[in-house]
């Protein structure tokens, strides 16, 4: 069967100037995995964000830098990194019920749904940057749902108010395990270790995977911060 989409990309540059491996003006995948390990997931998240769909892009560390410390950390990593604990502290673990839910809360748990299909279709026409950004748009929307409902705030005065935004943080949750999968696969897998998830695939993605009773992990970062003296060193490599 012949194809029918070839999908090109234009030119990706190197701090602003053409990739040259003769002149070694280049980022080489074997010195990334050893000064960056444990990291691979990083390099392709970037990677895609900056990818040249209908114009040259250009990769620098220092944004690559802040994509990592400002996005995967602070945002996705962070929303990940509060469920867990409160879950935790709260509820030793263990997935609490949903209780009533809010016009808000329904409207949040239809955003799990709404991003598993945009981002299932901006893959299927090779729209991946649209793809990936949706991934994090879930994210923030977790990151605003908590903000919102301060769930460390109503455990004092409303403990079935705090089950039900808990279950719900949990759900997006679990969609980021799955949704994020195509783009980072080594995340993908320690998220769904986390929450203990094996059973699911994408058709299956919606806004109760996870189930009253079901009990989750321990806390473990999916992402760590890097600092400028890791970046220096890359930029003092490629000028040797």
């Amino acid at each position: 069967m012949l194809p029918k989409n070839v999908p090109a990309n234009e030119f990706l540059n190197l701090e602003g100037q053409k990739l040259s491996t003769s002149r070694n003006w280049a980022v080489w995948g074997e010195d990334y995995l050893t000064d960056f390990p444990g990291m691979e997931d990083v390099l392709r998240y970037v990677l895609c964000s900056i990818a040249p769909e209908n114009k040259d892009s250009d990769f620098s560390w220092k944004d690559f830098q802040a994509r990592n410390n400002n996005e995967l950390v602070a945002i996705f990593g962070n929303f990940i990194n509060r469920v867990v604990v409160l879950t935790n502290k709260y509820w030793d673990g263990i997935v609490p019920k949903q209780n009533h839910l809010t016009k808000n809360d329904k409207l949040v748990l239809d955003s799990i749904t709404n991003s598993k299909n945009n981002i299932g279709k901006s893959i299927e026409e090779f729209k991946l940057r649209e793809g990936l950004n949706e991934v994090m748009n879930l994210a923030r929307t977790g990151n605003k749902y908590l903000a919102e409902n301060e769930p460390w705030k109503t455990k004092k005065t409303d403990e079935q108010r705090t089950e039900t935004v808990l279950n719900i943080a949990l759900q997006i949750s679990a969609a980021l395990a799955f949704v994020c999968e195509p783009y980072l696969p080594f995340t993908s897998k320690k998220l769904k270790n986390l929450l203990n998830l094996v059973h699911y695939n994408w058709d299956e993605i919606n806004s109760d995977i996870m189930k009253k009773g079901d009990k989750i992990n321990q806390h473990e970062h999916l992402f760590q911060k890097i600092d400028d003296e890791k970046i220096v060193e890359q930029l003092q490599k490629l000028n040797n």
